[in-house]
């Protein structure tokens, strides 16, 4: 068994018989009191968010988890079919797993699978930022590049992005897909 010690941001750690992941955490030592451990932690299953305070040297259940590269094929119903670069097997994986940059998931783009013990998939990662053509947008007008301003635009996979006045429709761009924000054009 692990001790409090070994806490480090990422990890997945079973709190009351849920799979969880450590989003941030902080070792306290409150005057004359016993030091502890603030943990802050993300449930893998349902989203929801959870704080726990651990004594200091508690032991604490990790759970081994396993990351492969796969490449997105297609969608099928609510599952995103996967594909292993290195053998070409083929899973399912939930659609929910990537949350909210589902919208910018394109044919062929690589994800970060993660899987539990009993080999299901508990997370999916996009890679930090992506390139992206945009489909639709407002023409800019020349001079319109002074100001920090923002326009709408719709990029190849359906989503809407807000991007400078001077890209115009058929550029590419690089995106964020965390935050969904435009990070520069790309030739």
């Amino acid at each position: 068994m692990a001790t409090t010690a070994d806490l480090s941001r990422g990890a997945f750690i079973k709190f009351n018989g849920e799979l969880m992941q450590v989003l941030e955490y902080e070792h306290r030592t409150p005057g004359n009191l016993r030091a502890f451990y603030q943990v802050k932690m993300r449930n893998v299953r349902s989203g929801k968010l959870a704080e726990n305070r651990f004594r200091a040297g508690e032991a604490i259940e990790f759970v081994r988890v396993e990351t492969r590269d796969y490449q997105y094929l297609y969608l099928d119903g609510d599952s995103m079919v996967c594909m292993d670069n290195s053998t070409y097997e083929q899973v399912y994986v939930d659609k929910i797993l990537v949350g909210e940059a589902f919208k910018f998931i394109k044919e062929g783009i690589n994800l970060l699978i993660a899987f539990d013990e009993d080999n299901n998939a508990i997370s999916a990662t996009l890679p930090p930022s992506i390139v992206v053509e945009i489909t639709y947008s407002e023409p800019g007008i020349k001079g319109d590049t002074a100001t920090n301003t923002l326009k709408p635009a719709t990029i190849d996979t359906g989503a809407e992005v807000r991007v400078p006045l001077f890209v115009n429709t058929g550029e590419k761009i690089r995106i964020d897909t965390v935050t969904g924000e435009y990070i520069e054009r790309v030739k």
